[in-house]
């Protein structure tokens, strides 16, 4: 499941930056290019383990949907914090000079 959601945050993430481009004030681009980074390593993970084990593909339950939604929470607090860092409308620099 942990492949299956990260995999559409991927898409999602970026038909946002697709729409929003070129002027990509946002960073899109970065939350788009850690999302896919996940998405390909789950996809070889699976491919890898299926190949070696056997079994099911996917695994549904609620421990692979609470790792999907974990990693869904990292890759967003990474780009929040390189959001902030670049501070694309300077609202952190006037709130600083006060």
């Amino acid at each position: 499941m942990w492949f299956l959601l990260t995999a559409l945050a991927a898409i999602i993430a970026t038909a946002l930056w697709y729409v929003n481009s070129p002027g990509d004030k946002y960073k899109l681009s970065l939350l788009s290019f850690i999302y896919w980074g996940a998405a390909i390593m789950w996809l070889v993970d699976h491919v890898i383990a299926y190949v070696q084990e056997g079994g099911a593909f996917f695994e549904i339950n609620a421990e692979a949907t609470g790792l999907g939604f974990s990693v869904l929470l990292l890759g967003l607090f990474v780009w929040l914090v390189v959001l902030l860092v670049s501070d694309p409308k300077r609202v952190l620099k006037r709130v600083l000079k006060k």
